[in-house]
């Protein structure tokens, strides 16, 4: 008789059966996976009702105290990743969920981020559009040798974005409320002040965690600043930038253009602005989707079921 289901969350490939052997829990364990995004919470708690244990990928199902409220059955939340911005620790702790994470790949998101600044720089998706469209050199590029990257956020992918940049000869701005100069000088870039590095920078690349303190980062006074030359990057979470304000910002064309690879709302819906947008280059999340990726966070994700399953937790989070 099955004494545990567990549910695996918005595998949107239907790959988590090749990450992991879930089937190796044993017949204790029936296992439910769900490759669509839940309409609304309401319809995530309905769906969710009946299951022991979730397996959450990052942050495209939330889980804030009002789902897991109304979760009385849920006794473990995996998500994939060392952090999730959209599970309330404190009230999974006041439910008595025990949550635990995974390791990620520290390559992705950075690669992720030189690929859309390298494309939107050459203007490579108008270029193929038009090209399939039977036209031939409609748009000029430009080189990213002697230009700069300002990046704001300098953890761990901004580090990594910085050695790209230098590799290809940018010079490298940095900014963040906490960052220090001994940071910025060991990764070998010039610590600004925000201003400064929207005024001065070619291309601003976020790559800050998103809180209360960070969100709404980049609003209209900072995309003035960048002007009608400057691109922006953002491949770390859409609430960073005024939405609103990014949309003017391309329509009337106070920046050069923007590659955007999170949105406010995801999957981003059917007529949103950004999709029109004048000079954009979109992508739909895939800051993290890589088969390296995937075989970290669905094998890390079993390695925690069983972990809990023994009665030893591995990799928890708390508030």
């Amino acid at each position: 008789m099955t004494e545990y289901r567990l549910a695996i969350l918005d595998d949107y490939q239907q790959v988590s059966g090749d990450y992991a052997d879930w089937g190796s829990l044993g017949a204790d364990v029936s296992v439910t996976v769900f490759s669509k995004p839940f309409a609304s919470e309401a319809d995530a708690v309905q769906a969710l009702l009946a299951f022991d244990v979730v397996v959450a990928m990052r942050e495209r199902t939330p889980f804030p105290r009002a789902v897991l409220a109304k979760l009385p059955r849920l006794k473990l939340l995996v998500t994939t990743g060392a952090a999730n911005s959209a599970i309330d620790l404190a009230a999974a702790q006041d439910h008595g969920v025990t949550v635990c994470g995974t390791a990620g790949s520290p390559s992705a998101a950075p690669e992720l981020t030189w690929a859309l600044l390298m494309a939107l720089a050459r203007n490579v998706t108008a270029e193929e559009n038009a090209l399939r469209a039977g036209r031939w050199q409609h748009t000029v590029g430009f080189e990213l040798a002697g230009k700069t990257l300002g990046i704001v956020g300098l953890g761990k992918i901004g580090h990594k974005v910085a050695g790209y940049a230098h590799a290809f000869g940018m010079n490298v701005l940095a900014w963040s409320q906490n960052l220090d100069e001994a940071t910025a000088t060991a990764a070998g870039v010039r610590r600004v002040d925000k201003d400064e590095l929207f005024r001065e920078s070619d291309v601003v690349t976020l790559h800050l965690r998103l809180s209360q303190r960070s969100q709404g980062t980049v609003g209209e006074a900072e995309l003035r600043l960048l002007g009608p030359d400057g691109m922006l990057v953002n491949t770390a979470r859409g609430p960073l930038v005024n939405q609103p304000a990014l949309v003017r910002a391309l329509e009337e064309r106070w920046i050069r253009g923007a590659a955007l690879d999170v949105y406010d709302q995801e999957p981003l819906p059917a007529g949103h602005p950004l999709l029109t947008a004048p000079n954009t280059l979109l992508t739909p999340h895939l800051g993290f989707v890589t088969h390296e990726s995937y075989a970290r966070f669905y094998g890390g994700a079993l390695e925690d079921v069983k972990a809990w399953l023994a009665g030893a937790p591995v990799r928890q989070l708390t508030s």
